[in-house]
């Protein structure tokens, strides 16, 4: 198994690190690592260093040596699905698994036929949420570069942010949007990759108008209908695979 990954502010760079506060009190009192194992510790950008346990102090602090720093770049083409906002804890489910599948970037969307509206402190308390739970799932999955969740968009930003994009579809299917088929449509080897996720209702006829003027394409992921929830996941999965970044 690779080695367990803590998040630091900076990556240090010197011979010995302390690892201590809420990240060292899950080292030492929940992973109880000892001395002579590895571990990784990253920004969550890209920059991380492995180093060796020296030893582990009291209830969190760890001591960590033999620190060796890398630098991932970005992987191309960046991935991001715009989440519209689902009931319930599904959205911070969404995020999670998505997290883990090693999609690159996260918008939630307020999307006309969502239930859960942000507003306020409640708005801003859901998307630290999102934040967090990014963040323990890229720790989780072993990631050193996390995903990124970005401010929530409305209908009219998500337009413009399609446009902007190298490849960009809307997962939607009915009688009159049959969609292509994600497994088959042409994708770019560079660029951004943006798809959007409709909530429990679906995407509105005005937005997939919208949508698709902005330059983004309907697609479909197969025969059967995945929940809100589930479908960012699958398509990232898909894409991952399609693209390389897999291999």
């Amino acid at each position: 198994m690779t080695a367990p990954v803590f998040v630091v502010d900076a990556v240090p760079g010197g011979p010995e690190f302390v690892l201590d506060g809420p990240e060292g009190r899950h080292a030492v009192s929940v992973k109880r690592l000892r001395s002579g194992e590895d571990v990784v510790l990253t920004d969550g950008l890209g920059r991380w260093a492995e180093g060796v346990v020296k030893a582990a102090e009291g209830k969190d602090r760890l001591v960590v040596t033999d620190l060796q720093v890398h630098e991932e770049s970005a992987p191309l083409p960046r991935i991001t699905v715009v989440q519209a906002l689902p009931k319930g804890d599904r959205g911070e489910l969404a995020v999670e698994t998505m997290s883990e599948t090693g999609v690159d970037g996260i918008v939630p969307w307020a999307a006309s036929r969502c239930v859960t509206q942000w507003k306020g402190e409640r708005g801003l308390k859901a998307l630290g949420k999102w934040r967090s739970t990014a963040r323990e799932a890229g720790k989780q999955s072993r990631r050193v570069r996390f995903a990124e969740v970005a401010d929530a968009m409305t209908t009219k930003q998500v337009a413009a942010f399609l446009a902007k994009a190298e490849f960009a579809a809307v997962l939607h299917e009915d009688r009159l949007y049959p969609g292509l088929p994600l497994a088959t449509v042409e994708l770019p080897s560079e660029g951004e990759i943006v798809l959007v996720v409709g909530p429990e209702g679906g995407v509105s006829p005005e937005e997939l108008s919208m949508f698709t003027e902005a330059g983004a394409k309907v697609c479909r992921l197969g025969r059967s209908v995945l929940r809100t929830s589930t479908a960012g996941t699958a398509a990232v999965a898909l894409l991952l695979g399609r693209t390389g970044r897999w291999s």
